[in-house]
């Protein structure tokens, strides 16, 4: 018997010699559209080889079915030649005593034509991709990737560096840094700590633009490009379990300003548009420590029913061991701000660490005086900002709602719709998308098909040109700083507010990029 499946492991053809053989498939619901997923009928030779990604072989007993165990099974996944993704699995059955060592060979052999088969239906883009990706490894020590939006190639030396993963971030940034030129030349961070040295061009035939050529050389190692040498310095990255993921600059800066602050006493204010990861980061700096005692969080909405008691509770927070969390300080009545001033100030250190959150830094609204009673300070970039962070706090916060090891993958175009996307509820936004995306995808690889509806069309920034993108952040950041009143935000700008108005249809903002 012979079963092609997709990716999904879902039978796309059945074949069998024999009546009764047929038969038994179909009382056993093996037909096309079935799926062999080993979550859906457990272990068996092409749900694994998909699970897997590696040829599978699952004999007689093995099978968790007790109806299966009368066959024996060998299966092969059947790989994209360009892209390498995972395309389905080929699998060769038969009666356990009937079985040979040479049906894996078979099985192998046949996967290897179909995979053939689907290289002679790559598109001309892909072929061009393919062969200047082949010319420079023979002649190139380097570690060698070639991508375009949808798939990712990569040389021996390249496999260490970037993964099929990485596809989303490197596409966004080689994008940008091409923007103007065909060829680029400079320092590039990557997952894991790791700087490399990168020669980035663009790859064409006359006027059709195949994708692009990424040369990557060690962090040591100088390069020349343009009749100039590069030469690398090693900025700090983030560790697997840091708390601030991301390859950015402005990740960067967090981590490092998250160092500083950590090793002082002093009350601190972590600053940032909801969603950002206040709170998280507080409980993070109680637990960096080591910190002995609770952690005792005060909500600034409490104080609106019973201000008096939301005072008490704060007296008896500065009394406890710990750390005390005041929640969005600048939504504090300024009476009770003026009179929480005069306890925060007196705070012993020593004993409890007074942390603050709030959406500004700093502000004119009467709250001066509380702020300033927290030296150490911390703001949190929105998440919009942090295009090239996107893809690894994605695969984060994956792996923390994923309910097994290893958790999902998310797939290239997914990761590439999320760098899009505006996000004006940032992290949180991001996990809420993800948690029902996982539930979507039954903890298969996570697709655009499985995010929510209103976040599958392609993100418009896309499809702006740079100078378009500089003029959307600007106009966003306008209507941040104008709390989204759009004549206060035109003045802001210069601009008319009909000119504004414009603007905000051309370059696809709506109700959802104000954060307000």
């Amino acid at each position: 018997m012979i079963i092609l499946a997709d990716a999904e492991a879902r039978v796309v053809v059945r074949r069998a010699g024999r009546e009764d053989v047929r038969d038994w498939c179909d009382r056993l619901l093996i037909v096309p559209g079935s799926r062999l997923a080993e979550e859906a009928i457990g272990t068996n030779a092409v749900g694994c080889a998909v699970e897997e990604r590696r040829p599978f072989v699952v004999a007689g007993g093995e099978h968790y079915r007790e109806n299966l165990r009368l066959f024996s099974a060998r299966a092969v996944p059947v790989r994209h030649p360009v892209s390498g993704v995972i395309k389905g699995a080929l699998a060769l059955a038969c009666r356990t005593e009937d079985g040979s060592v040479l049906m894996l060979p078979l099985v192998e052999e046949a996967a290897a034509r179909i995979e053939a088969r689907l290289g002679d239906d790559t598109t001309r883009q892909e072929r061009l991709l393919l062969d200047r990706f082949l010319q420079t490894t023979r002649r190139s020590a380097a570690a060698v990737v070639c991508l375009n939006r949808d798939l990712l190639i990569s040389n021996t030396l390249a496999g260490p560096l970037v993964s099929p993963a990485d596809q989303p971030f490197l596409w966004d940034w080689a994008s940008r840094v091409l923007a103007a030129r065909d060829e680029y030349c400079g320092e590039l961070r990557l997952a894991g700590d790791v700087v490399v040295q990168a020669r980035c061009t663009t790859v064409r035939e006359e006027e059709v633009v195949a994708g692009i050529l990424i040369e990557m050389r060690p962090h040591s190692a100088t390069l020349r490009c343009a009749g100039r040498t590069v030469r690398p310095h090693r900025p700090a990255g983030p560790s697997d379990d840091s708390p601030v993921p991301g390859r950015s600059a402005a990740a960067e800066r967090v981590r490092r300003e998250l160092a500083a602050v950590a090793q002082a006493r002093r009350p601190i204010l972590i600053s940032g548009e909801p969603g950002t990861g206040k709170a998280f980061l507080a409980r993070h700096l109680h637990e960096r420590d080591g910190a002995t005692g609770s952690v005792t969080v005060l909500e600034t909405g409490q104080c609106r029913d019973d201000p008096r008691a939301w005072f008490e509770r704060l007296r008896a927070g500065l009394t406890v061991q710990g750390t005390l969390v005041l929640r969005q300080i600048d939504e504090l009545p300024v009476e009770l701000a003026s009179r929480a001033v005069g306890l925060v100030e007196r705070v012993d250190g020593r004993m409890v660490r007074v942390i603050a959150t709030a959406r500004l830094a700093d502000s004119d609204d009467g709250m001066t005086r509380l702020r300033d009673c927290f030296p150490a300070r911390l703001q949190l970039p929105p998440l919009r900002q942090r295009a090239e962070d996107v893809a690894d706090i994605a695969r984060v916060l994956v792996r923390d709602l994923a309910d097994r090891s290893p958790p999902p993958r998310l797939e290239p175009a997914t990761l590439q719709n999320f760098m899009g996307q505006v996000w004006p509820g940032n992290v949180r936004e991001l996990r809420a998308v993800l948690s029902s995306a996982l539930l979507r995808s039954a903890r298969r690889d996570i697709a655009i098909e499985h995010l929510p509806p209103e976040y599958r069309a392609a993100p418009i920034k896309h499809r702006l040109t740079s100078l378009q993108r500089v003029e959307r952040e600007a106009l966003l950041n306008a209507l941040d700083d104008s709390g989204g009143n759009k004549q206060a935000a035109a003045e802001l700008l210069g601009i008319a507010r009909s000119t504004l108005y414009r603007k905000i249809r051309i370059l696809g903002i709506d109700g959802r990029c104000l954060s307000g």
